[in-house]
């Protein structure tokens, strides 16, 4: 399975850095994994609400670019489903068995996701209602699929 991490903006800090190459490492027992990050558009100060949609237009032409038509696409959004980590587990192996061999995540930026971005999604997924860092999320994102990799192989994983 091919996994490929789509994300608007850089990681500025190490300490995430470091997070993601550790469960980038950790994932390649299970799965070949991409990391895409596309440039994020300067947000005015108090934008407007069509300064806000262009922002978010800009990101989605961006993101597109990486989008595959033969790939299942998840986004994250505040609004999406939530799942525990076996359902997502089971979604994850679901996903392979149904002859998918490719997998997108989409993480936007700091507006979130233009909406032409939501409707290519096969899945959208919600963490939590509370709002994270994208810095943080692409780790925590990370750590769900290692978990879900470890559940479908049937191995320890603490809880």
């Amino acid at each position: 399975m091919k996994i490929t991490l789509i994300a608007v903006g850089k990681i500025k800090e190490k300490f995430f850095r470091d997070a993601v190459a550790e469960y980038a490492k950790r994932l390649s027992k299970y799965c070949k994994l991409e990391i895409v990050e596309v440039a994020d558009e300067k947000t005015p100060d108090k934008p407007s609400p069509a300064e806000e949609n262009a922002v978010k237009e800009k990101e989605a032409d961006r993101i597109f670019k990486y989008l595959k038509e033969d790939a299942y696409v998840y986004t994250l959004e505040i609004l999406g489903d939530k799942e525990d980590s076996v359902a997502f587990a089971k979604q994850i192996e679901d996903i392979g068995i149904s002859g998918k061999s490719h997998i997108q995540f989409v993480i936007g930026g700091s507006l979130g996701l233009h909406e032409r971005v939501g409707r290519r999604a096969d899945k959208k997924l919600s963490f939590s209602d509370m709002t994270f860092p994208h810095q943080l999320m692409r780790v925590i994102l990370l750590e769900q699929i290692y978990r879900a990799y470890r559940i479908i192989s049937k191995e320890p994983y603490h809880k």
